[in-house]
């Protein structure tokens, strides 16, 4: 018994660090450090049609500036309608990205709540996030995440309006709290 209780003080010594995703709610975010010291990184994948023109369409990501990107045509049929951006990237670059995701994929349906999110990381059709993390959005409301009057504090706010998850989820066709919602 004695042994257990060591080998398991030990296991959460070493996974502690991992366990939290951000800040505690009233905790102080750390600032952004700007992209010219730490570089927007853009994955995920673009519709299997454009499979031929991959490296020019890197390159049309790219093309602003402080980017790296780990882009690849989607194997299968048609790429998830999700989108994810941390909340260090500057909305330029985030309409930029936002841009071509409705170009090279099937569309943007979906948001990922920041809270799951590195600060500098954007992903496109991705499939990474389970549903409880994300929320369903309008055409109309990707149309105003890409105005380019709004700054990155505003673009932010507004991302972080329209990624609030649902109280609840479907589950085997049942209606369940979601235990993911970030508050």
């Amino acid at each position: 018994m004695m042994v257990l209780k060591k080998f398991m003080s030990v296991i959460v010594v070493i996974l502690l660090p991992w366990i939290g995703v951000g800040p505690v709610a009233g905790e102080e975010q750390a600032p952004c450090t700007p992209v010219a010291e730490k570089s927007i990184k853009i994955e995920g994948y673009i519709s299997k049609k454009f499979k031929k023109q991959k490296r020019a369409i890197i390159n049309e990501f790219k093309e602003i500036g402080h980017i790296r990107t780990a882009i690849r045509p989607f194997p299968m049929g048609k790429t998830a309608k999700v989108v994810a951006v941390g909340r260090c990237v500057p909305a330029y670059i985030a309409r930029h990205v936002l841009t071509k995701a409705l170009k090279y994929t099937d569309g943007i349906t979906s948001l990922v709540n920041q809270a799951f999110l590195h600060t500098h990381w954007i992903g496109i059709g991705t499939t990474t996030f389970d549903e409880p993390s994300q929320q369903i959005v309008s055409a109309d409301q990707v149309q105003q995440l890409l105005n380019p009057q709004l700054s990155s504090e505003e673009f932010h706010a507004l991302y972080r309006k329209f990624s609030i998850q649902d109280d609840t989820v479907s589950y085997f066709g049942l209606r369940t709290r979601n235990v993911k919602k970030v508050d």
